[in-house]
C-alpha cells in the first residue's frame, strides 16, 4: 500500500474553513443566547407590567385574613384591558384590591404608596357608617345591607368594630375601600374614597407561607 495514500490532507486552506465554520457556529450560539435572554426578559417585562405582579404585605391592616410579609399575586390584566379599552374597570364588592394612594404624608406616612385594602362601596352606592359598622344603600337594596354580614368574607373571619360615623354617596367610578382590621387600617375612612384609575389590581393568591396558600 502507498503510504501516499493513508495521508489525510491538512492543508492551510482546510485549516481556515474549519476555524471559519468553528467560528460561525460560536457566532450563531452566542446570538440565539443573547436572543434567548432577551426575549425572557421582554417576555417577564411585559408579565410584570400587564398581567401578575407579586407583592409583600407590609403591615397589620388586612388582618386576620392577611398577615404582615405574606406574599401575593396579584392580577393585572383587568385593569390592562380597561386601559386598552378606554373603560373603567370597576371591581367586586367584597375584592381585595391594590391601588396606588397619594396625600399619605398628612398621616404620617410615605406620600405615595400601593396599599392593599377591601371594596366596600361601589359607584352610586350611599355608604353609612355609624354605631360600628357600614350599611350599604342603593337601587337594588333599598333598605340597605351590612356588607361584613352578608358577604362571604365576613362569614369566614369576623370583622372587627369599625369606628367612625359618616355618611357619602359615591360617585361614578368611585370605590370606598377598607382594611380588614378596622382598628388598625388606614382607608377610605381617613383619605376618602378612591378611583377606578388608582386600582393597580386584585389579589388572587397568597403564595407564602407555603402552608397558608390560599387563592381568593
Amino acid at each position: 500500500m502507498n503510504n501516499e495514500d493513508n495521508k489525510i490532507n491538512n492543508t492551510p486552506e482546510d485549516q481556515s474553513k474549519k476555524h471559519k465554520t468553528l467560528f460561525k457556529i460560536l457566532k450563531n450560539d452566542i446570538v440565539s443566547t443573547i436572543g434567548i435572554f432577551i426575549l425572557a426578559g421582554l417576555f417577564s417585562f411585559l408579565i410584570i407590567s400587564f398581567v401578575f405582579r407579586s407583592y409583600q404585605v407590609d403591615g397589620p391592616s388586612m388582618e386576620n385574613t392577611l398577615q404582615n410579609n405574606d406574599k401575593l399575586i396579584v392580577w393585572k390584566l383587568p385593569k390592562t384591558w380597561s386601559e386598552i379599552t378606554g373603560t373603567p374597570w370597576i371591581p367586586k364588592r367584597g375584592d381585595i384590591i391594590v391601588f396606588r394612594e397619594s396625600g399619605l404624608a398628612a398621616f404620617g406616612q410615605t406620600n405615595t404608596k400601593d396599599l392593599i385594602k377591601r371594596v366596600i362601596g361601589l359607584p352610586g352606592d350611599k355608604l353609612v357608617l355609624s354605631n360600628g359598622k357600614y350599611m350599604i344603600y342603593n337601587k337594588k337594596h333599598p333598605k340597605g345591607f351590612d356588607p361584613d354580614l352578608t358577604l362571604a368574607y365576613g362569614q369566614k373571619e369576623k370583622i372587627p368594630y369599625t369606628s367612625g360615623n359618616e355618611t357619602i354617596v359615591l360617585g361614578k367610578n368611585q370605590l370606598f375601600v377598607s382594611g380588614d382590621n378596622r382598628p388598625d387600617s388606614l382607608d377610605s375612612r381617613d383619605f376618602g374614597p378612591i378611583n377606578a384609575n388608582q386600582i393597580i389590581g386584585q389579589l388572587i393568591i397568597r403564595f407564602y407561607p407555603f402552608n397558608k396558600f390560599e387563592i381568593f
